[in-house]
């Protein structure tokens, strides 16, 4: 397979430039850019958060990368990017790079993707670790250990993340979910059931008025049986980002605390 074209995009088009980006003394949040993928058979654009450089160990040059689907929700409504400048600058959690992946067509903004690429869609998990993952490695200071890489969703981005677990669970061992909505894949508890464990470290929360908590319970309940590393949250919110944006900081402890103690 040919590698993908990784080219700076605006919000509308892609221009023709290439783009390698060194790392940059400052945190930065990139703009968006372009990747033509053959597994999915039409581009999407993503951005990339890199920490500021004087927040690194100067022994460890390679970072640990969280990956996010409706990556651009992320950044407008959990204003994600000035979480990770505030924690990282406290000690909180380890540097480590993000990248928001937006769910939507670059070329249409309108066209929203989400239902095409989240409901265990095996050509979106090949499009993260045949095309996605290898053009961030090769662009980035990254550690290119599973061990190092985290895909977080929410709602039906959380059902990917589940879906991800076993379709990708040999490129990513941290999956994270808030509030997944489980129903449009419902044998995926069976699947988990019957799959064999995987070596994986699993991050899962619901709200508990108007959101997906039987749902949530019930994969709990899976996972707690299979004997999976599990961190389990619940609160007193909707479906919305009143329950998601605050628990952004357990996500991030959980998977990048500095102390390695999660």
């Amino acid at each position: 397979m040919s590698r993908p074209k990784l080219t700076a995009a605006g919000a509308l088009g892609a221009f023709a430039m290439v783009v390698v980006l060194a790392s940059p003394a400052a945190a930065t949040l990139s703009d968006n850019f372009r990747i033509d993928s053959e597994a999915l058979g039409y581009a999407l654009q993503y951005r990339v958060y890199t920490p500021d450089s004087d927040t690194r160990d100067s022994d460890a040059k390679e970072l640990p990368v969280l990956y996010m689907t409706d990556g651009q929700w992320y950044i407008d409504y959990g204003d994600l990017p000035s979480l990770l400048d505030r924690m990282i600058a406290k000690g909180q959690i380890a540097p480590l790079i993000a990248v928001f992946v937006d769910n939507r067509d670059p070329d249409n903004l309108r066209d929203n993707r989400r239902n095409r690429q989240f409901f265990c869609n095996e050509n979106y998990a090949r499009f993260f670790s045949e095309e996605l993952i290898p053009t961030i490695d090769e662009a980035y200071e990254t550690n290119s250990q599973r061990g190092a890489r985290v895909i977080l969703g929410l709602s039906f981005g959380g059902l990917n993340s589940a879906c991800f677990g076993l379709l990708a669970h040999q490129t990513f061992e941290g999956i994270a979910m808030q509030s997944p909505a489980m129903h449009p894949v419902p044998k995926i508890y069976d699947a988990y059931a019957e799959a064999p464990k995987h070596d994986l470290r699993i991050f899962l929360s619901t709200g508990t008025a108007g959101d997906n908590p039987d749902q949530a319970l019930r994969l709990k309940k899976v996972l707690v049986e299979k004997g999976y590393e599990l961190r389990y949250k619940t609160v007193l919110e909707g479906h919305n980002w009143q329950n998601w944006r605050p628990l952004l900081d357990d996500v991030l402890e959980f998977f990048f605390s500095a102390t390695g103690s999660g």
